[in-house]
């Protein structure tokens, strides 16, 4: 039993293929996009980019907030929608940086609605940009965070720890998320 379909040239044969791939690989792609939006969304709302679990000094560090561990439970400084209001410059830096990135990956995701009414090559330029220019957000978001580690507020934590030194504190999951978001 061979193919019902015959082929002219091996031309024909190629662009079959590569129709057949092409979408795949747009969905695959899709799939991607949506897995680094919740990934960039969990790193920008956790507060666990650095800390300390366990001693007196225990808490952890996020982009807008500071956790630490009291008597009464966990006490938190810190709001997402306020985080301009943090002294150090750097945590404010480096969350506007991953903001962007999680509006334009979120954007990234909305606009996958355009294969339906554009031409596929478009959209993936589309797409394509916008995802650079997320990750790009998010490097800087992940590069800039550490020099605001010489604040008060993290040297509470950290004891020993200034710009781009961890000091006692060690990275916790949502910065490595981070991370691996940038690559």
């Amino acid at each position: 039993m061979g193919s019902k379909i015959e082929y002219v040239d091996s031309t024909q044969i190629y662009a079959t293929s590569y129709a057949r791939n092409s979408k795949a690989i747009g969905v695959l792609w899709a799939i991607f996009t949506i897995c680094y939006g919740i990934i960039v969304v969990v790193s920008f709302i956790t507060p666990e980019w650095i800390g300390v679990v366990e001693g007196e000094n225990a808490g952890k560090i996020g982009l807008w907030s500071v956790c630490r561990a009291e008597e009464q439970g966990e006490m938190c400084k810190g709001k997402f929608y306020s985080f301009y209001e943090l002294s150090n410059i750097a945590f404010v830096g480096a969350s506007a940086c991953v903001g962007i990135a999680v509006l334009t990956a979120l954007l990234t995701i909305c606009m996958m609605v355009l294969f339906l009414f554009c031409h596929s090559t478009t959209v993936y330029h589309i797409c394509g940009w916008l995802q650079v220019f997320s990750a790009l957000a998010l490097i800087g978001g992940c590069a800039g965070f550490p020099a605001g580690w010489a604040e008060e507020d993290v040297r509470k934590i950290c004891l020993t720890s200034y710009m781009y030194n961890l000091g006692t504190c060690s990275f916790r999951w949502a910065y490595l998320l981070a991370a691996i978001g940038c690559l």
